[in-house]
């Protein structure tokens, strides 16, 4: 009894002492760092797991990462493993903020981190160091907001227009990454088509020659009076600087940097438009415009309709007023307007016109005016009121009944008499007639008859030829496997295809379809295994050599496209060699 308790005993201790084994941990660069410093946390465990889930980082801003390292080793018969999941932070504010837990799941159980606190200063100053990388990216690439008017007036249209300024001591290859786009709260905005987004341009920064990319343009409206604030466009740019090391053959090694840079907040102060001379019917218009009112017809009949058109043309806030209501005689019938425009956006604002279309249909004989129509608008350039006026329209209609012809109905106990309109005597005579003949052709026998009944006779032939062939699709079973495979791939592979033409964007899709595709296979979840482990599940399912050793290539292949350029020719095959693989492997897999 006494050997049994001690051998119960024993397994515990050591399957405590196995469980205490584990480690998963979070470590930080650093505790304390000013608002323009980074911070890189690293999580660290000792054995490999699944299902990793990172904390929020609230309060930073996520410029890399995550990046993983795997360290996996034997010495005199132990085994060293290590995995680590790194990201760098970019703090957003001043204040004491917690790195919260992040868990994985290793053996079936959850491990958690320990909350780190972080301590987030003021600015601290950077020693001006000529051979620091950090200090010459900081230097020598500028994100710049240029505002065409910092001051105008309600509704005027002012420009934005963002531009990264590099100077010729650095360079950059690869894509810069947008973490805060700009908000335009309080204004009417819209973006501006940059077909030169890809130009460069020469030019200066604070005196020095530097080339720029115009990376966008938006056309605002400010709709309220005061100080407004534009949020800044934030990038995470990798810059290339040169270092002190020297290759093989005399040249400098460049070394890579991520730098976040922002174009700052900007503040617009808008003015009021001013009281003094404003007309009575100034609805909101702010621009430079011509006002028209015309007629398709000013000669008809009555009930026959004419087109009555309001048009205002010019460069303003078109969309943001509407136009002057139209106001006619009772005799006159009066539809709702139709609305047209055609409006273009450039860096000058709002250019084109808007169209109310109204139909109006006249009751009675007679000569009818249109009176002239007003309309206001702010001149900006001359800083006044301008009011313009539509010329009188006279309508003439020739033919119908007078306004002062009634209809007068007496009434006694047997019967009515009606008195008509002189127009109105042979109303009810029926001036058009429909007529058709009594001795109608018969169908039947005729030539239409026949061709109805042989035409479906002819249909036969073409319908014994698609029953044969779907039926030798149907028994074709290696061909229907193979387009239901190709299927798959595609699907998978659909985000992949349509970011072609973006290398970084295309990998990171074209890596996430391979895991999800073999997580959808296998029913586990694949992404944090090696390539070795995934090669040896492939196997076991009765994939041959070579189609494993292309999936296992394709992520290489991600892997290495985040360090190093790749041309369209090289991508496209990448794409078209995974959609051969994966077809492979679903028709192999067992």
């Amino acid at each position: 009894m006494k050997l049994k308790s001690v051998i119960i005993l024993f397994f515990m201790l050591s399957y405590g002492m196995t469980q205490a084994q584990v480690s998963f941990v979070a470590k930080v660069s650093k505790k304390t760092l000013g608002i323009n410093e980074r911070l890189r946390v690293d999580f660290e465990m000792n054995e490999d797991g699944d299902n990793f889930v990172p904390p929020s980082f609230e309060g930073f801003n996520v410029v890399g990462g995550p990046n993983q390292s795997v360290s996996n080793s034997w010495i005199n018969g132990v085994r060293s493993y290590s995995k680590t999941y790194s990201y760098y932070l970019s703090p957003k504010k001043q204040g004491n903020f917690i790195i919260k837990q992040a868990s994985i799941e290793i053996d079936g159980e959850i491990y958690k981190t320990t909350p780190i606190k972080v301590l987030v200063t003021a600015a601290v100053k950077k020693p001006k160091d000529g051979n620091n990388a950090d200090y010459i990216a900081s230097e020598n690439v500028h994100l710049v907001a240029e505002i065409s008017n910092s001051n105008p007036y309600l509704n005027e249209a002012i420009t934005v227009v963002y531009k990264l300024y590099v100077s010729n001591d650095v360079s950059i290859t690869r894509s810069w990454r947008e973490i805060d786009s700009p908000k335009y709260e309080d204004f009417w905005s819209q973006n501006i088509d940059n077909q030169g987004q890809s130009q460069i341009y020469q030019g200066t920064y604070e005196g020095k020659p530097y080339r720029y990319v115009i990376l966008r343009k938006a056309i605002l409206y400010p709709q309220k009076t005061g100080k407004l604030t534009i949020e800044p466009l934030t990038l995470d740019v990798p810059i290339d600087v040169q270092g002190n090391t020297r290759d093989i053959f005399g040249r400098r090694r460049m070394t890579r940097v991520n730098r976040t840079i922002s174009a700052g907040k900007r503040t617009i102060t808008v003015k009021p438009l001013p009281l003094e001379g404003k007309p009575d019917n100034f609805n909101g218009a702010v621009g430079t415009f011509n006002f028209e009112v015309t007629t398709n017809k000013t000669n008809l009949d009555a009930n026959e309709a004419l087109e009555l058109n309001i048009k205002v043309e010019g460069t303003g806030n078109l969309k943001l007023f509407d136009l002057p209501k139209l106001n006619l005689p009772s005799s006159l019938e009066v539809y709702e307007p139709t609305r047209d425009n055609k409006i273009t956006v450039n860096s000058k604002g709002m250019k084109g016109y808007i169209k109310d279309t109204y139909t109006v249909i006249p009751q009675y004989k007679g000569t009818y005016p249109i009176r002239p129509i007003t309309f206001s608008y702010f001149d900006v350039a001359s800083k006044k009121y301008k009011t313009l006026s539509s010329v009188e329209i006279i309508v003439n209609v020739e033919n119908g009944p007078n306004p002062n012809q009634t209809t007068v109905v007496k009434e006694n106990t047997s019967k009515k008499n009606v008195i008509a309109l002189k127009n109105d005597q042979f109303k009810y005579i029926k001036l058009s007639t429909s007529l058709s003949p009594i001795n109608k052709p018969i169908f039947f026998n005729s030539k239409l008859f026949w061709w109805l009944v042989g035409i479906p006779f002819l249909f036969i032939p073409l319908f014994i030829l698609i029953g044969n062939s779907r039926r030798k699709r149907l028994s074709d079973v290696d061909g229907k496997r193979l387009r239901k495979a190709t299927k798959l791939a595609k699907k998978y592979l659909s985000e992949a295809k349509k970011n072609l033409s973006k290398q970084e964007a295309f990998y990171e899709a074209l890596e996430r379809a391979l895991h999800n595709y073999l997580r959808a296979k296998l029913d586990i979840v694949t992404s944090e295994f090696s390539k070795e482990k995934i090669a040896a599940l492939l196997s076991e399912k009765n994939v041959e050599n070579k189609v494993v050793s292309e999936f296992v290539s394709l992520l290489k292949s991600c892997e290495f496209a985040r360090y190093t350029p790749t041309s369209n020719v090289t991508i496209q095959q990448d794409y078209k060699k995974a959609v051969s693989v994966i077809s492979n492997i679903d028709k192999q897999f067992k």
